[in-house]
């Protein structure tokens, strides 16, 4: 019995230990990011990003606020938010983030880690709430230095290939 115990609790520190480096690509993501944007629409954006960890490091939470200048079909200009949780699936192993955005889609995103690297996440939708049946889309984060990352948001409607929505150039607070 006594056996049984210690293994148990070797294989529950080595599971605590592998859902931790299983963040390892994404560190340099970790704080408060600013900065401006391209496209979705408007030519001109700022946005603000958080990247942090919760309930003991098993989640990456992350926030998204964009703010967008008035045009002539939109006078009181946009203001974008959409907030998101990054886990591990220790079955798949396999790191998801489920996004949840203001306009009312749920995107679960998986790190496509053929695409990824160091210095770039591709993460590709499994499933998109609320949305064309059949689009995807597709969320790029690539390191520029330690102190700034380029974001690009891709979309695919049924049959299409990606096409850009918007880039974010953000530098650390």
């Amino acid at each position: 019995m006594k056996k049984i115990v210690i293994l148990l609790v070797l294989l529950s520190g080595l599971y605590g230990f592998s859902q931790q480096n299983s963040f390892e690509k994404l560190q340099f993501l970790i704080g408060e990011w600013q900065g401006k944007g391209t496209g979705f629409g408007n030519e001109n954006s700022t946005i603000t990003a958080s990247y942090q960890f919760i309930m003991d490091k098993k989640y990456i939470e992350v926030k998204h606020e964009s703010h967008f200048k008035p045009t002539p079909n939109k006078p009181k200009g946009e203001h974008h938010i959409d907030k998101g949780f990054i886990s591990f699936d220790t079955h798949r192993k396999q790191i998801i983030y489920r996004q949840f955005n203001i306009e009312g889609y749920v995107n679960q995103y998986i790190l496509d880690k053929e695409k990824s690297s160091n210095n770039t996440l591709v993460f590709e939708t499994e499933t998109i709430e609320n949305f064309v049946s059949g689009g995807k889309a597709r969320f790029t984060i690539k390191k520029i230095s330690d102190t700034e990352i380029e974001t690009i948001f891709d979309v695919s409607f049924p049959n299409k290939n990606y096409s850009c929505f918007g880039t974010n150039i953000l530098v650390r607070k």
